[in-house]
C-alpha cells in the first residue's frame, strides 16, 4: 500500500507543473469569462454591473449573431469533410509513391508551414478581380470577372477553399502515420485472395484509420471555430457579415465595440459548442471505432 501511494504520489508530482499551467492559463480564464458574461461591461459602464442572463438574451435575439453561427456551421461543413477527404487521398498517394516520395510529402505539407497571415495575403491576390489568378482562370472559360471576396454568395466558399488548401497537408501527416502502422500482412493476404483495391481500402485501410479520423476530425472542427487571422486581412467579416465567423465576431465585440460582457457571453457560447462537439465525437463515434 505504501509503495502504491509513493508511486501515485510521484506521478502526481510529475504532473503538477502541467496541472498548474492548465489551471492558471485555461480554467481560471474560463471562470473569469463566465463570470464577466453575467455583467454589463461596456463603454457606458465604468464599473461592471451585474445583469444576470441579459447578455445571453440579447445575443440570441441578435440577427448578426444568428448569421455568424450559420456562417460557422457552413464553414465547418465545408472545410472538415473535404479537408479530411483530401488529406486521406494525399496520404494514400504519398505513401505508395515509388519515386519522389519525399518531394511529394514536402509539397503536400508545405502550405501548413506558411503563416496564416501570409496565406491570407497570397489568396487575397489570387481572388483579386481583373488580374488575380481566379479571374484569369474564369476568363479562359468565357466567364465574366467574378469578385470572389465581394459577393455575399461566394465569399464563404472562397474562404473554405483557402482553408482546405492550408490544412489538408497538416492532416495528411497523421494519416501517413496511421497508414504506416497498418500491418503489410493484411494487404498481402488480400492480394493473394484477389481482392480489388477499392474493397481493400473500404474493408481494411479506412476502418483501421478510424482512430486517426476521429482525432483529425476533432482538430479540424476545433480549427473551424477558432480561425480569425484570414478574416482580418481579407474581408473583416464582410460583405454584410457574409464571411463573419464566431471568433472574429468576439474580437470585434471585445476590441472594436469594447463590450466586454457581451464578448464574454459569446466566448462562453463558443466554449459550449466546442465541448459539445468533442463530447459527441468522443462518446458517440469512439464506441464504433476498433483500436486493435
Amino acid at each position: 500500500m505504501n509503495a502504491s501511494l509513493r508511486r501515485n504520489g510521484f506521478a502526481w508530482l510529475l504532473l503538477l507543473p502541467s496541472l498548474l499551467f492548465l489551471l492558471l492559463f485555461t480554467f481560471y480564464p474560463i471562470a473569469l469569462t463566465l463570470r464577466l458574461s453575467l455583467f454589463q461591461a461596456d463603454l457606458s459602464t465604468p464599473e461592471p454591473v451585474f445583469t444576470g442572463l441579459a447578455n445571453y438574451r440579447t445575443m440570441f435575439q441578435d440577427e448578426v449573431f444568428r448569421k455568424v453561427m450559420t456562417n460557422n456551421v457552413l464553414f465547418a461543413l465545408g472545410t472538415v469533410p473535404l479537408g479530411i477527404a483530401l488529406a486521406l487521398l494525399m496520404a494514400v498517394f504519398a505513401n505508395k509513391a515509388l519515386r519522389g516520395r519525399g518531394f511529394m510529402r514536402s509539397a503536400f505539407f508545405y502550405p501548413t508551414l506558411i503563416p496564416m497571415i501570409a496565406v491570407a495575403n497570397i489568396w487575397l491576390f489570387i481572388y483579386t478581380p481583373e488580374y488575380g489568378f481566379m479571374s484569369r482562370l474564369s476568363s479562359w472559360f468565357g466567364v465574366n470577372d467574378i469578385n470572389w471576396l465581394g459577393t455575399p454568395g461566394l465569399v464563404m466558399w472562397a474562404m473554405i477553399l483557402m482553408i482546405i488548401w492550408k490544412e489538408a497537408g497538416f492532416f495528411m501527416i497523421f494519416y501517413l502515420a496511421g497508414l504506416q502502422n497498418i500491418s503489410k500482412e493484411l494487404y498481402e493476404a488480400a492480394h493473394v485472395d484477389g481482392v480489388g483495391r477499392f474493397t481493400v481500402f473500404r474493408k481494411i485501410t479506412f476502418p483501421l484509420l478510424m482512430p486517426t479520423t476521429l482525432f483529425v476530425s476533432i482538430v479540424a472542427l476545433t480549427n473551424a471555430y477558432k480561425l480569425v487571422d484570414h478574416l482580418m486581412i481579407m474581408t473583416r467579416g464582410g460583405p454584410n457579415n457574409s464571411s463573419n465567423l464566431l471568433l472574429y465576431y468576439i474580437y470585434e465585440t471585445a476590441f472594436s465595440y469594447w463590450d466586454q460582457g457581451m464578448a464574454s457571453a459569446l466566448t462562453a457560447v463558443m466554449i459550449a459548442v466546442l465541448l459539445l462537439i468533442a463530447a459527441v465525437q468522443f462518446f458517440g463515434l469512439d464506441r464504433r471505432i476498433h483500436y486493435n
